[in-house]
């Protein structure tokens, strides 16, 4: 067998690059974590992510409010807090009763609360200028008894950074038949808020993220350091519907990803640059071997196959005709 020409190869290539695309997709959603104005170096946080990595830290001399603030490596299975505020921090916790110097494991800072709740009017929204994904929001989270069985106010809501809130949504609305809404800006101390801090029901990503419902009452929210939690409503607790939206949170919030893990695309490239056209052209011409090989044998495993089937079909009409006496009209 004569070697693989370059045309051959070359459409090898453009159907590897072509593969690589398609299982690394390139508009997936993301959102960026820009931890200095003078560098396009930042870190992503990806939805569906694992997360994991390295340790990160905000240059110290970015003019950023949280400059030397260690950030990523925390895992996804690390997400689901509980319904106390600060709780779903995988490291960095050195003092209960307070969030006032946290790291940000996920990659952005935690809700507030207003009136400097466990010290979180450090991340106010005189920060949502700068807060990772944006601003933060609120939106409403329905259904119809046509997909879940609920209650006529069995309503939830998503709070956290606007762009995490509006890719979750797309999520929310495919997996778990949520009405589509779009987010409002949370304001928690205002008279007029649909949400309150005794009304969550679970936090996420290090208390960055919640899901509330109007209908619970936490009499323990209030509490810094609090471990207790008050029970929920017996329908809530056991509805689907909030079970669905929770498994989506966990599975599809965007955290900081690991900026060392690579797609095949970029191993690929990796490989290229380290290697040279050499070693991938020797790689692609065992390759084009193999396949033209599975070629020239195709048509003899295909007989095989084909006449195993007849074989087997032949026996079973055979065995059928042989016991048709056992059977009574």
């Amino acid at each position: 067998m004569s070697p693989p020409s370059i045309f051959t190869l070359l459409i090898l290539i453009n159907s590897l690059v072509s593969t690589s695309s398609a299982s690394y997709v390139f508009n997936k959603p993301q959102i960026q974590i820009t931890t200095t104005p003078s560098s396009f170096q930042t870190r992503i946080m990806d939805q569906w992510g694992a997360g994991g990595g390295k340790f990160a830290k905000i240059p110290k001399d970015s003019q950023h409010p949280f400059e030397n603030r260690t950030f990523g490596a925390a895992k996804r299975s690390e997400i689901r807090g509980t319904a106390a505020f600060g709780s779903g921090y995988p490291y960095g916790v050195t003092n209960q009763t307070t969030l006032s110097g946290r790291p940000f494991p996920f990659g952005v800072w935690p809700l507030y609360w207003g009136h400097n709740h466990m010290g979180a009017d450090e991340y106010g929204p005189q920060l949502d200028a700068v807060r990772p994904g944006g601003f933060v929001a609120q939106v409403p989270l329905r259904t119809t008894t046509e997909h879940f069985e609920v209650a006529d106010d069995e309503v939830y809501y998503a709070i956290g950074d606007r762009e995490s809130l509006l890719l979750l949504m797309i999520s929310y609305v495919t997996w778990c038949h949520v009405t589509p809404a779009w987010p409002s800006r949370f304001e928690p101390t205002s008279e007029n808020s649909t949400v309150k801090l005794e009304n969550v029901i679970q936090y996420f990503r290090a208390s960055s993220f919640a899901l509330a419902t109007s209908v619970y009452n936490n009499t323990f929210a209030s509490i810094s350091n609090s471990v207790e939690s008050s029970p929920l409503p017996q329908y809530v607790q056991f509805s689907a519907f909030r079970h669905c939206i929770e498994n989506v949170t966990i599975n599809a919030l965007a955290i900081a990803n690991d900026p060392d893990k690579m797609g095949p695309l970029e191993t690929f490239i990796l490989v290229m640059g380290i290697g040279g056209w050499g070693i991938c052209l020797i790689s692609l011409s065992l390759l084009v071997t193999l396949i033209e090989k599975l070629i020239e044998v195709r048509p003899t495993i295909q007989r095989k196959i084909w006449g195993r089937y007849r074989h087997r079909a032949q026996i079973r009409r055979d065995r059928e005709t042989e016991m048709r006496y056992e059977r009574y009209p």
